[in-house]
């Protein structure tokens, strides 16, 4: 919309407008990192990922990959794939393998990784199934969700905000709005409570179909020892073969993918930035139904939409320009920039060299502070880091900690070394 241009002088109409926005965010905009996110997937969960995880064993010989789905089965209309690109420095990457998975209505498993391996049958066992050529395990089923979002503190928060706006706070040319000391405490002290009591975890017991696949790193990495992961749900395209076709006789070829409908990569990305708070319903999701479509060359153009909404997380402390990578000696309508581009250009970065993962984002720490080095840590993210409220404090303060939804782990104890990682539903 017009009023929502990043330009000095329009701002305070934003606000205006965004008031009756933040007092109504709905749970869809905030109840998981990606879950629910536009009317396609809400009218199919089986094409909604929940989140992507992405880390090193601690072997050092593979990488592990989860895929959450929020239905309780996949569906046999679907293709459900990893994204594995490789490369040998931070955003560069020159080689991609395809890790390609589809069930049938019975829920047997087909999954190719490139062509160095494939397997079909049934993965529900906790075991797992090896691809034909031991490259690669599998299992798919149900498992519980490690995602964990105090939805009703979050809400509420935005609500607060809401009303400072209506009654005069100002933004400043970037988009920033201007919360005085009062205002930014109650925001922040009520994201971290529900409805004024200790923060409660809207997803406890939340189960979800799983996809876990751990694969052996030469298979991932011929493009370089950087590795950058991201997920996608192809419908499978109508003139595809049946299974029962496919698996006679010897291996089959990697399948055509179809119409992308759904992808994921970081936390909170498309239901927080590029469908964030400042835009209405129908905007929003016709924002973020183009970003689940839109081809690779096209990420960039989003990076516009999410420098929108870097403001408003900006002001939340009541101190604009301390966001992480927040230029403040350029001009105003530049400030987010930076960020903003590396967001859009959404994958999780893993460092296969080193089989220690305890930090998130610690591929993007070490490169933008000393370009061209390459983090001691693997990054990606386990199933359990603490990557939202990560992310968050980034977007608010320019630190890792500081603004949170009162919760740092999920209510179940997942494993980063035992597959299928997940806990038991």
């Amino acid at each position: 919309m017009q009023r929502f241009r990043l330009q000095a002088g329009n701002w305070w109409f934003a606000g205006l407008a965004m008031v009756g926005i933040l007092l109504t965010v709905g749970v869809r905009a905030v109840s998981a990192s990606d879950h629910l996110d536009t009317p396609t997937v809400i009218a199919d969960p089986a094409a909604d990922i929940g989140d992507i995880f992405a880390w090193t064993s601690s072997d050092g010989k593979r990488l592990n990959l989860v895929m959450d789905i929020v239905a309780h089965q996949f569906s046999d209309h679907l293709q459900y794939v990893f994204h594995v690109d490789s490369g040998k420095s931070f955003g560069k990457t020159t080689a991609t393998t395809f890790i390609v998975c589809r069930f049938d209505a019975a829920g047997v498993a087909e999954c190719w990784v490139g062509n160095a391996d494939y397997v079909h049958g049934d993965a529900s066992n906790i075991s797992g199934i090896e691809g034909k050529n031991g490259r690669f395990r599998l299992f798919a089923g149900l498992r519980d969700d490690p995602f964990f979002n105090n939805v009703k503190g979050t809400r509420e928060m935005y609500g607060v905000a809401g009303a400072a706006l209506q009654h005069g706070t100002p933004m400043d040319g970037a988009g920033c709005p201007q919360f005085d000391e009062v205002t930014s405490h109650s925001i922040l002290d009520t994201w971290r409570h529900t409805s004024g009591g200790a923060a409660q975890n809207f997803l406890a017991g939340w189960k979800s179909s799983s996809l876990v696949i751990s694969v052996d790193l030469d298979v991932v990495t011929s493009g370089g020892d950087l590795l950058a992961v991201w997920g996608v749900v192809h419908k499978v395209p109508r003139a595809a073969p049946s299974q029962a076709k496919s698996t006679a006789g010897k291996t089959p070829a990697i399948p055509t993918l179809g119409e992308p409908i759904e992808r994921t990569a970081r936390p909170l990305i498309k239901t927080a930035l590029v469908g964030g708070p400042l835009a209405p319903d129908n905007e929003s999701d016709q924002r973020k139904e183009a970003y689940n479509r839109v081809a690779r060359n096209g990420w960039a153009k989003f990076s516009s939409d999410i420098q929108k909404t870097l403001g408003l997380y900006d002001g939340f402390d009541g101190k604009c320009g301390n966001q992480w990578l927040a230029d403040t000696k350029a001009e105003a309508s530049h400030r987010y920039e930076r960020l903003a581009k590396i967001l859009a250009d959404d994958r999780v970065w893993v460092n296969s060299k080193s089989a220690v993962c305890t930090q998130f984002l610690s591929v993007e720490f070490t490169y933008l502070q000393t370009p061209g080095a390459i983090s001691s840590d693997c990054g990606g993210r386990t199933p359990n880091y603490d990557a939202s409220n990560i992310f968050r404090s980034l977007l608010v303060n320019g630190t890792t900690r500081g603004a949170d939804d009162g919760l740092n782990h999920d209510d179940k104890v997942h494993s980063t070394t035992d597959f299928p990682f997940l806990a038991a539903p």
